[in-house]
């Protein structure tokens, strides 16, 4: 359509659309975030976050990984770019500014209901009491995740 100068294009993906309102309280929850990090200079590394993700089985082996020595008239091999797998896996992972403090792959047939989550949150504290031993006897930490239903359910709470 190059006569009437018109091109087609995909539209940009945005995440959400938001509200005025949303946006505001989303702009108030920053600010109130670095005035208490201005105030308290230990504030981030107080936090443990937690999130869940999709482990998606691959071929290994990257283009680089599979040349091979070929002759002058062989044809030129051929790698296709990775492709999900059908194997998949979700990984809770929970972590600090340290590292890595706990992690458990959900078993197949699993959903992470709020009983589910109750238990991850029972694992999470135990390990806390082992790997980070300042800030479970000071108990001076924040937990951060999302709003998944399970994780405000009130027996996580």
């Amino acid at each position: 359509m190059k006569i009437l100068r018109k091109w087609k294009i995909c539209s940009r993906f945005v995440p959400h659309s938001l509200t005025p309102e949303q946006k505001d309280q989303r702009i108030a929850a920053c600010r109130d975030m670095i005035a208490t990090a201005d105030s308290d200079p230990d504030f981030f590394k107080k936090i443990v976050m937690g999130d869940e993700t999709w482990c998606f089985a691959y071929d290994p082996t990257t283009k680089r990984q599979s040349t091979a020595w070929f002759g002058e008239a062989s044809p030129r091999p051929k790698k296709l770019r990775f492709q999900k797998s059908c194997m998949k896996t979700m990984l809770v992972i929970f972590f600090d500014w340290q590292g890595v403090i706990h992690k458990e792959f959900v078993l197949e047939g699993e959903t992470i209901s709020a009983v589910y989550y109750k238990g991850v949150m029972e694992r999470l504290l135990n390990r806390i009491q082992c790997v980070r031993l300042g800030k479970c006897e000071s108990g001076d930490w924040f937990l951060l995740h999302n709003n998944a239903p399970s994780h405000n359910a009130t027996i996580v709470k």
